[in-house]
């Protein structure tokens, strides 16, 4: 069973939730968060990310900037920039990307049901990119960008956010990249003890993306624990902010390769190794979309190709079986000697979003090959981690992203 609790969330004041809601952290480098927050200073970009009030001489994981993010958001609540809801709360987060809905449950999860692995993961964490998000959370006392996490489709939950959207939304607005955000609060009694009560019939609940944010509010939870050995469960810092989508809810996009050092291998000697695992049609001038698993677009100065990969080269292995793993394994591994895909110099990726055009301009300026992939399933990703393992490196990219800065979650 999984615990699912409502809290009280900070959230933007009237007629702010457009201006605050921000793209989360980590799809920004320093300078492309700089240039957010300058054009727009209410953007939650500046508390997620305070290190875009210093100069670049200032260490971006320097204490000042820690500092500066829990003074800001403390202004900020003083302003009223965000208000702190009365009551314990469930929250309805609907994004709609491109006439595609996906419509989730804000909720606080239970930090011991990651422990014991309740709640599932798919990918592994590096301690310092869990570092930077641990210092934020510890030291502003709040948790500020959601986690996304994904469950089998309950017909319960499924009524009660029906339901609501009967209902005006607390907030509805489109954002500068054309998702529009609505919010509905479920505040009655009935209807939150209803939520709970269909969580905890749901025995495993995912982790989509986010497993940096959701392994950093775990430790800053074993840290608090430590620090109030008389913690008796209940309190905040046990649990962790969420959204919660159902699996029927989801579309997951591809993540495509870019090979930047051929290693040597011409065009001729690349398709010849192909054949030898593939069948190869082409060259066509249109991009190859693959239509399904095994099957794989490539492109080079040449034009582009649809690889369908011989059956002997399948595998019903969760992990072997990931179209992203068949391509490394047999292709860009023996092929352009691509060893660790998580640190190797000559592989580049490109998530869906950005269009197999990114993919053609990337080989005319400085990759020799790319390859596009059919998207992983979101039953894929269940089936890796309900056998308690680890996909590839970028085999998953979810749209549309999560926006931070619509709740927070108190630590106290």
């Amino acid at each position: 069973m999984a615990t699912i609790k409502p809290f009280r969330a900070f959230r933007p004041g009237e007629g702010l939730a457009d201006r605050v809601a921000a793209l989360p952290y980590d799809v920004y480098d320093r300078e492309e968060a700089k240039a957010v927050v300058e054009k727009e200073p209410l953007s939650f970009l500046g508390i997620d990310r305070a290190e875009t009030a210093f100069s670049d001489e200032v260490d971006e994981y320097a204490d000042c900037v820690y500092a500066k993010a829990r003074d800001m958001l403390q202004e900020w609540i003083r302003k009223g920039i965000f208000v702190q809801d009365g009551q314990d709360c469930f929250y309805i987060y609907e994004l709609t990307m491109d006439g595609r809905s996906q419509t989730g449950i804000v909720g606080c999860a239970s930090v011991d049901e990651y422990l014991d692995n309740t709640i599932k993961k798919h990918e592994n964490t590096r301690e310092e990119k869990e570092m930077d998000r641990i210092r934020h959370v510890d030291v502003t006392d709040m948790q500020t960008g959601p986690i996304f996490l994904a469950y089998h489709a309950s017909e319960r939950i499924e009524n009660v956010i029906a339901g609501m959207k009967h209902t005006p939304a607390a907030e509805d607005f489109v954002s500068e990249d054309g998702v529009r955000h609505r919010v509905w609060v479920i505040s009655a009694q009935e209807m939150i003890a209803e939520v709970a009560d269909a969580f905890s019939a749901v025995t495993s609940i995912y982790i989509a993306d986010g497993h940096h944010r959701c392994a950093s509010a775990v430790k800053v939870a074993l840290k608090r624990r430590k620090e109030h050995p008389d913690y008796d469960g209940t309190e905040a810092f046990n649990y962790f902010m969420s959204v919660l989508f159902a699996d029927n809810e989801l579309k997951i996009m591809d993540y495509n390769r870019l090979i930047l050092d051929a290693k040597g291998q011409d065009h001729d000697s690349i398709l010849a190794f192909i054949r030898q695992k593939c069948d190869v049609e082409g060259p066509f001038a249109e991009p190859v979309h693959p239509e399904k698993k095994g099957q794989f677009g490539m492109y080079d100065s040449t034009g582009w190709y649809r690889l369908t990969i011989h059956a002997e080269y399948e595998s019903d292995d969760a992990v072997e079986g990931l179209d992203v793993s068949i391509l490394q394994r047999e292709i860009l591994q023996p092929l352009f000697a691509v060893e660790d895909p998580k640190t190797d110099p000559g592989i580049d990726f490109v998530g869906g979003i950005r269009g197999l055009s990114e993919l053609e301009r990337r080989v005319h300026e400085d990759a020799k090959v790319a390859f596009s992939l059919y998207p992983t399933s979101i039953q894929e990703l269940f089936a890796v981690a309900d056998q308690g393992k680890l996909m590839p490196p970028k085999s998953t990219w979810f749209e549309p992203k999560l926006r931070s800065g619509l709740f927070l979650h108190s630590l106290h």
